[in-house]
């Protein structure tokens, strides 16, 4: 394929709409043809009443810890503008810090490997904060338990099926090289709404990957560093 393996290669982005465009800015950038199918939106939580009340109380908390963009967003959009400068923060990789940064909030850990479990290395016990996602898986729940934390877990967003246009659907159905799922609720989505078709997949990390491959998806190559970034070379890697 030479120099450039993607070139007019037609990859789908799974990513919520508000996030789609970034990733197909870097597939672009490869030569790839980007093909936009959000399967999923994110909505805040039902009730944010337990989300303000852990605000209220953040000096109670040793450590508060952010493990998506998306739960940046929704946490200071409604803390506001002010954030505790000593409530030692910490984030599960580089586009998680980089949206607390942007907030002015510093961020003291993140780990080398950005998953949520490898969170619980680099943190004390203590009392622990969790702002996640609604049916976040709860390994980091447990091991943060298991070490004596006393931990608060609060869902700040949800994520829902999403229904793509109808030319989004005739753009998937005309053709389409590579499938990439930047997490476990886009498999999931992509399922419902499409079913687990024999294209090949590419996904950012081992969680999102083993959901793909428990529904049936044809896995080829999964990202060594889980980001967009990260995501776009394995889809390289694979191709070349």
């Amino acid at each position: 394929m030479g120099a450039n393996p993607l070139v007019n290669k037609r990859v789908v982005v799974t990513r919520p709409e508000p996030q789609v465009e970034s990733l197909c800015r870097l597939l672009r950038g490869a030569g790839a043809v980007p093909v936009r199918f959000p399967t999923i939106r994110l909505v805040p939580a039902a009730d944010k009443a337990p989300l303000r009340s852990a605000l209220v109380h953040l000096l109670s908390y040793d450590w508060v810890v952010f493990t998506s963009v998306n739960g940046v967003r929704y946490v200071l959009d409604e803390a506001g503008s002010t954030w505790p400068v000593s409530v030692k923060v910490a984030a599960i990789g580089p586009a998680t810090r980089a949206a607390l940064e942007r907030r002015g909030v510093a961020v003291r850990y993140m780990p080398e490997e950005y998953r949520a479990e490898r969170i619980a290395d680099g943190i004390d016990s203590g009392r622990i904060l969790l702002l996640r996602a609604q049916g976040a898986r709860p390994a980091l729940r447990g091991i943060l338990r298991a070490r004596g934390a006393e931990v608060d877990e609060v869902p700040v967003y949800a994520a829902e099926v999403n229904r793509p246009t109808h030319a989004a659907f005739e753009d998937v159905a005309a053709g389409v090289d590579v499938l990439t799922f930047t997490s476990a609720s886009t498999v999931r989505a992509f399922a419902q709404l499409v079913g687990a078709v024999p294209t090949d997949a590419v996904c950012i990390g081992p969680i999102t990957a083993s959901a793909a491959e428990a529904l049936g998806f044809r896995v080829r190559a999964v990202a060594k560093d889980y980001t967009i970034e990260g995501l776009v070379d394995a889809i390289k890697t694979h191709y070349a």
